[in-house]
């Protein structure tokens, strides 16, 4: 299919590889929830193992959450400057060594620290998996991109403790992180035979950490952009909350064994993963910010039914209606949001998606130790709908955004003509459908 863009700049063997590219970058969205919570189920084991705290043992979920948002501040900026292939393959290999290392952890305080570092690795391939599908595809495509992205990780979410339930059937938690290192070998070996350069060298900025300032300043003039950024770390600060506290809320408090619990967890993440299907579609179609405010709408009235359930002890069926309504909504906000935040900023995607997966899983690792400073339903009541009314007041700044200037970027510097901002600068290229 030939499109005519004046967003978009040609990029090497598109045509050649473009179905089997984007297959790679969506499998990079397997990272973040792949490596916070595969080795969930062997947590308690390996609390044991290593003589540890609980307290102790629950942060080297912390660690990674917090190296994955960290790691995308860092490689977005990278890649936006050497390219998207030579930041993407260091991750990589990164997050391979770092997973053995994992593995071989002798105290609860090496692994912590590993697992910051897996952290680091893990959100290179995040991060750029959404800048290239930005450098690939505009308009419905990217919109359906972005919605494809938010399925898999529901799936990723679903099959996660699924995997790691059956792994601790033949293995420990040391082999559960070896595990980890083979899937991103299968990740390496797929990102080397088949990753070509998604964003050309006229398309690259200067660097320095003066351009990276300058980029980020840009960045956050925009109130589109800001708001978009705002509306992701808040919904998803809910969800984090809920993947914290959900567990206690329905097995201590409503009395559900854990395979009930499975079962409510799996209903959660279908419904993830249908509403951010439908969400891609129906952005594409319908409008963005349309389709931003029916999710943050669900994601308040979801919170909302937890505070009611709170408030007037309701029974189990209100608080598994209230978290699939949450949750749905949440899946909804990801693809218009993503595209809101990300479309207007081309020539430096990377940094632009650095920004939604700081907000992603800093609020989100912010929020979920909340949750645990009560019991029952109400601590979990409470931050999701803080969370969620907050994303509702943020979602008034996308209401509209300012032509775009490049007053950021100096004439002549190649940042400035990597600009797409004429009509111009317009290339015809053939991608396939993502």
């Amino acid at each position: 299919m030939t499109i005519t863009s004046p967003s978009m700049t040609p990029v090497a063997g598109a045509q050649a590889v473009g179905r089997a590219l984007a297959v790679v970058l969506s499998l990079l969205t397997v990272f973040g929830p792949i490596s916070m919570d595969l080795y969930l189920p062997v947590l308690p084991a390996l609390t044991t193992d290593l003589g540890s705290a609980t307290s102790t043992a629950q942060l080297t979920i912390t660690a990674c959450l917090l190296g994955l948002a960290l790691g995308q501040l860092v490689a977005g900026p990278l890649s936006d400057r050497f390219g998207r292939r030579r930041p993407l393959l260091v991750g990589v290999v990164g997050y391979v060594a770092v997973s053995l290392l994992c593995a071989a952890s002798p105290t609860a305080e090496t692994l912590v620290a590993a697992r910051f570092v897996q952290g680091l690795a893990g959100g290179v391939g995040v991060v750029i998996a959404q800048a290239a599908g930005r450098d690939l595809y505009s308009g419905g495509r990217l919109l359906r991109y972005y919605g494809r992205l938010t399925v898999l990780g529901g799936l990723a979410a679903i099959v996660g403790p699924v995997i790691g339930g059956q792994l601790a059937e033949v293995t420990d938690w040391r082999g559960i992180f070896v595990f980890l290192a083979a899937v991103g070998a299968v990740i390496l070996a797929a990102c080397a035979l088949v990753f070509r350069e998604t964003l050309p060298p006229e398309g690259r900025g200067a660097g320095g950490l003066a351009q990276t300032g300058r980029d980020m300043r840009r960045l956050l003039s925009d109130r589109v952009f800001l708001g978009a950024v705002l509306v992701t770390g808040f919904v998803n600060a809910a969800l984090f909350a809920y993947l914290s506290g959900a567990t206690f809320v329905l097995q201590d408090f409503y009395g559900l064994s854990p395979q009930g619990y499975s079962y409510a967890f799996g209903l959660n993440s279908l419904g993830f993963m249908v509403f951010g299907f439908i969400a891609g579609r129906t952005s594409e179609r319908w409008s963005e910010r349309g389709t931003l405010l029916v999710g943050i709408v669900m994601c308040v009235a979801g919170a909302g039914g937890l505070l009611a359930t709170a408030a007037w002890e309701l029974p189990l069926a209100a608080v598994i209606v209230s978290l699939l309504t949450m949750v749905s909504g949440v899946a909804v906000t990801t693809p218009p949001a993503t595209s809101l935040a990300l479309a207007d900023y081309p020539d430096i995607a990377g940094t632009a998606s650095s920004f939604l997966g700081v907000a992603r899983f800093a609020f989100g690792g912010l929020a979920a130790p909340l949750v645990g400073l009560g019991a029952g339903v109400t601590p979990l009541a409470l931050v999701t709908i803080t969370a969620a009314v907050l994303g509702a007041l943020a979602y008034s700044m996308t209401a509209h955004r300012p032509a775009p200037t490049t007053h950021d970027a100096p004439s002549g510097s190649p940042r400035a003509d990597a600009l797409p901002q004429t009509p111009a600068r317009t290339t015809t290229r053939v991608v396939r459908e993502p």
